[in-house]
């Protein structure tokens, strides 16, 4: 048996549906025909790098170690001085499998051989096992990536694909993983609706159909699982809130990226997506402070962001297990607890900012998932928690309201489309499958043990996903 997972990151349900009731993605179309197309949901904050640890790792970003795609190191271990701070966006990608909790193990480091392309997540793999990756190949994607080359980014989408398809035929990995951006690229730069974003999921297309056609060829298509999936969403954006900016107007002292050397110690502002930020508070701290203890000083300051049009939900973290959430207009506040895998969420003073109709008891992961899939905020009860519970998270987390995100500078393509909220079209994403599941699938930490399942290997204790095989 081998398992070959497809990214098609950026990639909305509802899009790609529409692409292939169009006849436009003829080898997905056949794939969906014979095992059938899934709507699960990513995680939070539901950006590329983070939400990419479910389907290598089975892991949600806080348990992986990845709580956003920048964060601000308050135990000093990680990073360095003197800014203490981490973003995967450019030269420090590089450190990303080094911060990955050591306590589990990747697909790569799991099966018995592996091939990866353009992932973020490579530990485990040699350097000859990843397609898109070194000195040389690192040069053109920043060229590309800092121009706003979107057409340069399809091009490389192509090339990379027609090389995975020439090393599977040739290797024969039993687990390979191919990322192809362009539909992210594309859906930020001219929106997720564009003709040119069919285009970039055409690539997609012309991938699985090089691999299937190998396959039959070569006598391995009955043994082989081809997955496409994808990591967030997308929705259209047209205000851009500079959170930094606006908490420095507010006479703090904020560091950021891209200038982290900034002139204060009060907060760090660590936006991903760019609709949702971890904002962390009282920096000389070395040890993290919860809610209960902050909010003398910084309440203020929560209701004042609350006031802003480009924030929805703001949560804050008082525990590893509670964790209050607030909304911007009469929705008010509730508590999330946690305890083990019962989720509870308590209205306080007749709220519901996350519109579950009141009060909720939730005994298991799947009952936490069934008990926001009506609401515009899927699996917001474990997505919130797992986060809220992370050692780097912090201490207030911010999902903007929709149409606006938090970064209004040094973007190199101008965001006309965002994602990382909580909102239902940032969390869903699609799940293609060449075989029917025995199971439903709910979230995309189902897709790392439903590999191992594939091929036959024990599926590790303590993952945040379940098998759909």
């Amino acid at each position: 048996m081998s398992v070959v997972v497809l990214v098609a990151d950026g990639a909305r349900p509802d899009a790609l549906r529409n692409a292939l009731d169009a006849g436009a993605l003829p080898a997905l179309a056949r794939l969906r025909a014979e095992g059938g197309l899934h709507t699960v949901t990513s995680v939070f904050p539901s950006v590329t790098g983070p939400a990419y640890a479910p389907f290598l790792m089975g892991l949600f970003p806080g348990s992986a170690g990845l709580p956003g795609i920048r964060w601000w190191d308050r135990a000093r271990i990680a990073t360095r001085w003197p800014d203490y701070a981490r973003s995967y966006v450019g030269a420090e990608a590089r450190h990303a499998d080094r911060d990955l909790t050591s306590a589990h193990r990747t697909l790569f480091e799991l099966a018995p051989s592996s091939l990866g392309a353009l992932t973020p997540i490579g530990r485990g793999l040699a350097p000859a096992q990843r397609i898109g990756y070194g000195a040389a190949f690192g040069l053109r994607a920043a060229w590309t990536h800092f121009r706003g080359d979107v057409r340069g980014w399809l091009m490389i989408d192509r090339a990379v694909g027609e090389e995975v398809a020439h090393r599977i035929r040739r290797d024969r990995p039993a687990f390979a993983f191919c990322a192809h951006p362009g539909i992210d690229k594309t859906s930020h730069a001219v929106g997720h609706t564009h003709a040119a974003v069919r285009d970039a999921m055409r690539i997609v297309d012309d991938t699985a159909a090089r691999i299937r056609a190998d396959a039959e060829r070569d006598g391995r298509w009955r043994d082989l699982h081809l997955w496409v999936v994808s990591d967030h969403g997308h929705s259209p954006v047209a205000h851009h809130e500079d959170l930094a900016g606006l908490l420095a107007s507010w006479d703090l002292g904020v560091l950021a990226h891209p200038w982290i050397f900034g002139r204060g110690r009060d907060c760090a502002v660590m936006v991903s997506g760019n609709a949702m930020s971890h904002v962390y508070l009282e920096l000389h701290r070395t040890t993290r402070p919860w809610w209960p203890a902050l909010a003398a000083r910084w309440d203020a300051v929560a209701e004042r962001l609350l006031a802003r049009d480009s924030v929805d939900l703001l949560a804050l973290p008082h525990a590893p297990d509670a964790c209050e959430v607030r909304a911007r207009d009469a929705r008010g506040r509730a508590m999330v607890h946690r305890a083990g895998n019962h989720f509870t969420y308590e209205p306080l003073d007749g709220g519901d900012p996350l519109g579950l109709g009141g009060r909720v008891d939730a005994h298991s992961l799947d009952a936490a998932h069934d008990a926001c899939a009506g609401s515009d905020y899927p699996d917001a009860l474990v997505q919130l928690m797992q986060l809220a519970a992370s050692s780097r998270a912090g201490e207030m987390l911010l999902s903007a309201t929709r149409g606006w995100d938090f970064r209004a500078r040094c973007e190199p393509i101008p965001h006309v489309s965002s994602h990382g909220a909580l909102h239902r079209e940032h969390m869903e994403v699609p799940l293609l499958l060449n075989r029917p599941a025995g199971r439903v699938p709910r979230r995309t930490t189902d897709v790392m043990p439903s590999a191992l399942a594939a091929l036959g290997l024990p599926i590790p204790d303590g993952l945040d996903g379940v098998s759909f095989l």
